[in-house]
Protein backbone atom coordinates (compact mmCIF):
# COMPACT_ATOMS: atom_id res chain seq x y z
CA UNK A 1 0.00 0.00 0.00
CA UNK A 2 1.33 3.39 -0.91
CA UNK A 3 1.99 5.83 1.88
CA UNK A 4 0.98 9.40 1.27
CA UNK A 5 3.15 11.97 3.03
CA UNK A 6 0.71 14.87 2.86
CA UNK A 7 -1.85 16.43 0.57
CA UNK A 8 -0.26 17.32 -2.72
CA UNK A 9 -0.59 21.08 -2.38
CA UNK A 10 1.46 20.91 0.81
CA UNK A 11 4.23 18.92 -0.80
CA UNK A 12 5.71 22.01 -2.40
CA UNK A 13 5.67 23.86 0.90
CA UNK A 14 7.54 21.14 2.73
CA UNK A 15 10.00 20.90 -0.14
CA UNK A 16 10.88 24.56 0.45
CA UNK A 17 11.62 24.17 4.14
CA UNK A 18 13.93 21.92 6.10
CA UNK A 19 12.15 19.10 7.84
CA UNK A 20 12.84 15.75 9.42
CA UNK A 21 10.77 12.61 9.28
CA UNK A 22 8.75 11.48 12.24
CA UNK A 23 10.03 8.55 14.23
CA UNK A 24 6.73 6.86 13.49
CA UNK A 25 6.32 7.25 9.73
CA UNK A 26 7.20 9.28 6.68
CA UNK A 27 5.42 12.32 8.08
CA UNK A 28 7.08 15.70 7.57
CA UNK A 29 7.99 17.53 10.77
CA UNK A 30 8.81 21.23 10.38
CA UNK A 31 12.31 22.20 11.45
CA UNK A 32 12.50 22.88 15.18
CA UNK A 33 9.26 21.09 15.97
CA UNK A 34 9.00 18.13 18.35
CA UNK A 35 8.15 14.67 17.09
CA UNK A 36 4.40 13.99 16.68
CA UNK A 37 2.76 11.91 19.40
CA UNK A 38 0.39 10.21 16.96
CA UNK A 39 1.53 6.67 16.14
CA UNK A 40 1.50 6.49 12.36
CA UNK A 41 2.61 2.86 12.43
CA UNK A 42 -0.96 1.94 13.33
CA UNK A 43 -2.50 4.18 10.67
CA UNK A 44 0.05 5.13 7.99
CA UNK A 45 -1.16 7.94 5.78
CA UNK A 46 -2.52 6.90 2.41
CA UNK A 47 -3.96 9.10 -0.31
CA UNK A 48 -7.11 7.01 -0.75
CA UNK A 49 -7.88 7.02 2.97
CA UNK A 50 -7.21 10.77 3.19
CA UNK A 51 -9.65 11.29 0.31
CA UNK A 52 -12.36 9.32 2.14
CA UNK A 53 -11.68 11.25 5.33
CA UNK A 54 -12.04 14.57 3.54
CA UNK A 55 -15.28 13.47 1.90
CA UNK A 56 -16.66 12.37 5.28
CA UNK A 57 -15.54 15.61 6.94
CA UNK A 58 -17.72 17.58 4.53
CA UNK A 59 -20.60 15.11 4.34
CA UNK A 60 -23.69 15.71 6.55
CA UNK A 61 -24.41 11.97 6.38
CA UNK A 62 -22.58 11.77 9.72
CA UNK A 63 -25.51 13.50 11.45
CA UNK A 64 -28.85 11.89 12.28
CA UNK A 65 -30.89 13.99 9.85
CA UNK A 66 -28.05 14.52 7.36
CA UNK A 67 -27.97 18.29 7.86
CA UNK A 68 -24.75 18.83 9.84
CA UNK A 69 -21.21 17.92 8.82
CA UNK A 70 -17.90 18.34 10.64
CA UNK A 71 -17.27 21.34 8.39
CA UNK A 72 -20.50 23.00 9.53
CA UNK A 73 -18.58 24.05 12.65
CA UNK A 74 -14.97 23.65 11.46
CA UNK A 75 -14.63 26.03 8.51
CA UNK A 76 -11.43 25.85 6.49
CA UNK A 77 -11.19 29.61 5.91
CA UNK A 78 -11.31 30.34 9.67
CA UNK A 79 -8.64 27.79 10.59
CA UNK A 80 -11.33 25.14 11.05
CA UNK A 81 -13.05 27.08 13.85
CA UNK A 82 -16.57 28.58 13.94
CA UNK A 83 -16.64 32.35 14.22
CA UNK A 84 -20.41 32.83 13.86
CA UNK A 85 -21.37 31.44 17.27
CA UNK A 86 -20.08 31.42 20.84
CA UNK A 87 -21.08 27.77 21.23
CA UNK A 88 -21.28 24.81 18.86
CA UNK A 89 -24.48 24.26 16.90
CA UNK A 90 -26.09 20.98 15.90
CA UNK A 91 -29.07 19.47 14.14
CA UNK A 92 -32.49 21.08 14.50
CA UNK A 93 -30.87 24.31 15.71
CA UNK A 94 -29.60 22.72 18.93
CA UNK A 95 -26.89 24.59 20.79
CA UNK A 96 -23.92 22.91 22.46
CA UNK A 97 -22.14 23.79 25.67
CA UNK A 98 -18.69 24.86 24.45
CA UNK A 99 -16.96 26.90 21.79
CA UNK A 100 -15.72 25.11 18.68
CA UNK A 101 -11.91 24.72 18.79
CA UNK A 102 -9.74 25.32 15.75
CA UNK A 103 -8.28 22.21 14.11
CA UNK A 104 -4.61 22.05 13.14
CA UNK A 105 -1.40 20.22 14.00
CA UNK A 106 -3.39 17.41 15.59
CA UNK A 107 -0.59 14.87 15.25
CA UNK A 108 1.05 16.66 18.18
CA UNK A 109 -1.97 16.40 20.51
CA UNK A 110 -2.30 13.77 23.22
CA UNK A 111 -5.88 14.67 24.15
CA UNK A 112 -8.86 16.37 22.56
CA UNK A 113 -11.90 18.43 23.53
CA UNK A 114 -11.75 21.30 26.01
CA UNK A 115 -11.71 18.90 28.95
CA UNK A 116 -9.54 16.17 27.43
CA UNK A 117 -12.43 13.72 27.37
CA UNK A 118 -10.98 12.05 24.25
CA UNK A 119 -7.46 10.65 24.44
CA UNK A 120 -6.89 9.56 20.85
CA UNK A 121 -7.51 11.22 17.51
CA UNK A 122 -8.83 7.98 16.01
CA UNK A 123 -11.92 8.09 18.22
CA UNK A 124 -12.37 11.86 18.44
CA UNK A 125 -15.02 11.96 15.72
CA UNK A 126 -17.31 9.83 17.86
CA UNK A 127 -17.76 12.69 20.34
CA UNK A 128 -19.57 15.20 18.08
CA UNK A 129 -21.21 12.37 16.17
CA UNK A 130 -22.89 10.94 19.27
CA UNK A 131 -23.53 14.24 21.07
CA UNK A 132 -27.29 15.01 21.32
CA UNK A 133 -26.47 18.71 20.92
CA UNK A 134 -24.47 18.18 17.75
CA UNK A 135 -24.91 15.31 15.28
CA UNK A 136 -27.04 13.06 17.52
CA UNK A 137 -26.12 9.95 15.55
CA UNK A 138 -24.71 6.47 16.20
CA UNK A 139 -21.70 5.08 14.39
CA UNK A 140 -23.68 1.96 13.54
CA UNK A 141 -26.31 3.96 11.70
CA UNK A 142 -23.63 6.03 9.98
CA UNK A 143 -22.04 2.86 8.65
CA UNK A 144 -25.40 1.58 7.42
CA UNK A 145 -25.98 4.83 5.55
CA UNK A 146 -22.50 4.79 4.05
CA UNK A 147 -22.85 1.16 2.99
CA UNK A 148 -25.91 2.06 0.94
CA UNK A 149 -24.60 5.34 -0.46
CA UNK A 150 -22.47 5.48 -3.60
CA UNK A 151 -19.56 5.89 -4.03
CA UNK A 152 -18.59 4.99 -0.45
CA UNK A 153 -18.51 1.16 -0.79
CA UNK A 154 -16.15 1.34 -3.75
CA UNK A 155 -14.00 4.01 -2.10
CA UNK A 156 -13.59 1.96 1.07
CA UNK A 157 -12.86 -1.15 -0.97
CA UNK A 158 -10.13 0.71 -2.85
CA UNK A 159 -8.59 2.06 0.35
CA UNK A 160 -9.00 -0.90 2.70
CA UNK A 161 -9.51 -3.89 0.38
CA UNK A 162 -12.81 -4.71 2.09
CA UNK A 163 -16.30 -4.38 0.65
CA UNK A 164 -17.78 -4.12 4.15
CA UNK A 165 -17.46 -0.65 5.71
CA UNK A 166 -16.33 -0.96 9.31
CA UNK A 167 -16.15 1.43 12.28
CA UNK A 168 -12.36 1.47 12.29
CA UNK A 169 -12.21 2.31 8.60
CA UNK A 170 -14.51 5.31 9.05
CA UNK A 171 -12.74 6.70 12.11
CA UNK A 172 -9.21 6.16 10.83
CA UNK A 173 -10.08 7.81 7.51
CA UNK A 174 -11.36 10.92 9.28
CA UNK A 175 -8.17 10.93 11.35
CA UNK A 176 -6.09 10.72 8.20
CA UNK A 177 -7.64 13.86 6.77
CA UNK A 178 -7.31 15.75 10.04
CA UNK A 179 -3.66 14.72 10.34
CA UNK A 180 -2.93 16.57 7.10
CA UNK A 181 -4.10 19.85 8.63
CA UNK A 182 -0.59 21.10 9.35
CA UNK A 183 -0.18 24.84 9.81
CA UNK A 184 3.49 25.82 9.86
CA UNK A 185 4.03 28.67 7.40
CA UNK A 186 2.92 31.83 9.16
CA UNK A 187 5.14 34.92 9.16
CA UNK A 188 6.44 33.76 12.55
CA UNK A 189 7.73 30.57 10.90
CA UNK A 190 9.34 32.47 8.05
CA UNK A 191 11.07 34.74 10.57
CA UNK A 192 12.35 31.67 12.40
CA UNK A 193 13.65 30.30 9.10
CA UNK A 194 15.39 33.61 8.38
CA UNK A 195 13.44 34.53 5.27
CA UNK A 196 11.54 37.46 6.83
CA UNK A 197 11.93 39.79 9.79
CA UNK A 198 9.53 41.13 12.38
CA UNK A 199 8.47 44.76 12.33
CA UNK A 200 9.26 46.84 15.40
CA UNK A 201 5.85 46.25 17.07
CA UNK A 202 5.96 42.54 16.21
CA UNK A 203 9.44 42.16 17.68
CA UNK A 204 8.45 44.01 20.87
CA UNK A 205 5.30 41.92 21.08
CA UNK A 206 7.32 38.73 20.74
CA UNK A 207 9.47 39.71 23.72
CA UNK A 208 6.37 40.50 25.79
CA UNK A 209 4.71 37.27 24.67
CA UNK A 210 7.67 35.16 25.74
CA UNK A 211 7.72 36.90 29.11
CA UNK A 212 4.01 36.68 29.89
CA UNK A 213 2.37 33.97 27.78
CA UNK A 214 4.85 31.34 26.63
CA UNK A 215 4.68 29.05 29.68
CA UNK A 216 1.23 27.91 28.53
CA UNK A 217 1.36 28.85 24.86
CA UNK A 218 4.70 27.20 24.20
CA UNK A 219 6.50 27.55 20.89
CA UNK A 220 6.44 26.27 18.21
CA UNK A 221 2.97 24.76 18.63
CA UNK A 222 1.88 27.67 20.84
CA UNK A 223 0.30 25.34 23.38
CA UNK A 224 1.83 23.24 26.12
CA UNK A 225 -0.81 20.60 25.44
CA UNK A 226 -1.93 20.73 29.05
CA UNK A 227 -4.89 21.97 31.05
CA UNK A 228 -4.88 25.24 32.95
CA UNK A 229 -7.14 27.42 35.05
CA UNK A 230 -6.61 30.88 33.53
CA UNK A 231 -8.81 32.74 35.97
CA UNK A 232 -12.10 32.90 34.11
CA UNK A 233 -15.20 33.52 36.16
CA UNK A 234 -17.63 30.60 35.91
CA UNK A 235 -20.44 31.31 33.49
CA UNK A 236 -23.62 31.19 35.59
CA UNK A 237 -25.67 29.69 32.76
CA UNK A 238 -23.26 26.97 31.66
CA UNK A 239 -21.66 26.32 35.05
CA UNK A 240 -18.75 24.64 33.30
CA UNK A 241 -16.12 23.40 35.76
CA UNK A 242 -13.83 22.00 33.07
CA UNK A 243 -11.64 18.94 33.31
CA UNK A 244 -12.87 17.92 36.75
CA UNK A 245 -15.95 16.51 35.02
CA UNK A 246 -13.69 13.93 33.41
CA UNK A 247 -11.14 13.18 36.12
CA UNK A 248 -13.27 13.89 39.23
CA UNK A 249 -10.06 15.29 40.71
CA UNK A 250 -10.50 18.56 42.60
CA UNK A 251 -7.10 19.74 41.35
CA UNK A 252 -8.61 19.85 37.84
CA UNK A 253 -11.43 22.20 38.77
CA UNK A 254 -11.85 25.06 36.27
CA UNK A 255 -9.05 23.74 34.07
CA UNK A 256 -9.45 23.63 30.29
CA UNK A 257 -7.14 22.57 27.52
CA UNK A 258 -4.72 25.27 26.44
CA UNK A 259 -5.58 26.09 22.80
CA UNK A 260 -2.92 26.75 20.22
CA UNK A 261 -2.55 30.41 19.30
CA UNK A 262 -1.66 29.62 15.73
CA UNK A 263 -4.18 31.36 13.47
CA UNK A 264 -5.69 32.98 16.56
CA UNK A 265 -6.58 36.03 14.48
CA UNK A 266 -9.15 33.87 12.69
CA UNK A 267 -10.46 31.58 15.44
CA UNK A 268 -12.55 33.97 17.52
CA UNK A 269 -14.59 34.00 19.72
CA UNK A 270 -12.16 32.98 22.43
CA UNK A 271 -12.14 30.74 25.52
CA UNK A 272 -14.05 27.50 26.05
CA UNK A 273 -17.37 29.35 26.06
CA UNK A 274 -16.57 31.96 23.42
CA UNK A 275 -17.06 34.83 25.86
CA UNK A 276 -14.44 37.13 24.30
CA UNK A 277 -14.86 38.44 20.77
CA UNK A 278 -11.50 40.19 20.35
CA UNK A 279 -7.87 39.70 21.29
CA UNK A 280 -8.00 43.02 23.11
CA UNK A 281 -10.72 41.61 25.39
CA UNK A 282 -8.60 38.54 26.03
CA UNK A 283 -5.63 40.64 27.09
CA UNK A 284 -7.87 42.80 29.30
CA UNK A 285 -8.93 39.64 31.10
CA UNK A 286 -5.34 38.81 31.98
CA UNK A 287 -4.66 42.38 33.07
CA UNK A 288 -7.68 42.98 35.29
CA UNK A 289 -10.18 40.11 35.07
CA UNK A 290 -8.45 37.13 36.68
CA UNK A 291 -10.52 35.38 39.33
CA UNK A 292 -8.55 33.87 42.21
CA UNK A 293 -9.15 30.20 43.02
CA UNK A 294 -7.14 27.27 44.43
CA UNK A 295 -6.37 25.79 40.98
CA UNK A 296 -5.43 29.07 39.27
CA UNK A 297 -2.19 28.84 37.32
CA UNK A 298 0.45 30.21 39.74
CA UNK A 299 1.90 32.48 37.08
CA UNK A 300 -1.40 34.39 37.01
CA UNK A 301 -1.88 34.96 40.74
CA UNK A 302 -0.53 38.50 40.53
CA UNK A 303 -2.06 39.17 37.14
CA UNK A 304 -0.19 40.51 34.14
CA UNK A 305 0.76 44.16 33.80
CA UNK A 306 0.56 45.55 30.29
CA UNK A 307 0.27 49.10 29.00
CA UNK A 308 -1.89 50.03 26.07
CA UNK A 309 1.13 50.01 23.77
CA UNK A 310 2.18 46.63 25.19
CA UNK A 311 -1.20 45.20 24.24
CA UNK A 312 -0.91 46.60 20.73
CA UNK A 313 2.54 45.06 20.35
CA UNK A 314 1.44 41.63 21.60
CA UNK A 315 -1.50 41.65 19.20
CA UNK A 316 0.86 42.65 16.38
CA UNK A 317 2.95 39.58 17.22
CA UNK A 318 -0.10 37.31 17.45
CA UNK A 319 -1.09 38.33 13.94
CA UNK A 320 2.21 36.89 12.70
CA UNK A 321 0.83 33.46 13.64
CA UNK A 322 -1.75 33.61 10.83
CA UNK A 323 -0.96 31.07 8.14
CA UNK A 324 -2.65 32.27 4.93
CA UNK A 325 -1.44 29.30 2.93
CA UNK A 326 -3.10 26.97 5.41
CA UNK A 327 -6.54 28.54 5.24
CA UNK A 328 -6.40 28.88 1.43
CA UNK A 329 -5.11 25.38 0.75
CA UNK A 330 -7.46 23.69 -1.67
CA UNK A 331 -6.41 20.30 -0.32
CA UNK A 332 -8.36 21.14 2.84
CA UNK A 333 -11.32 23.08 1.42
CA UNK A 334 -14.63 21.66 0.26
CA UNK A 335 -14.70 20.32 -3.26
CA UNK A 336 -17.21 18.29 -5.23
CA UNK A 337 -15.42 14.99 -5.44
Amino acid sequence: MKRFILCLSLAGFFAMMAFKKSNNAAYPVPEGWPQPVYDFRKNPLDKDKIAIGKRLFYDPVLSRDSTISCASCHLSYTAFAHTDHDLSHGIEGRIGTRNVPALMNLAWSKSFMWDGAVNHLDVQALAPMSSPQEMDESIGHVIAKLQSTAPYPSLFYKAFGDSVIRTGYVLRSISQFMLTLVSANAKYDRVKRGTETFTGPEARGYVLFRKNCASCHTEPLFTNGGFENNGLAVDETLGDAGRIKITHDSSDSLKFKVPSLRNVELSYPYMHDGRFKTLNQVLNHYIMGIQQSPTLNPALRKGIYLTGSDKADIIAFLLTLTDREFIRDTAFAFSRQ
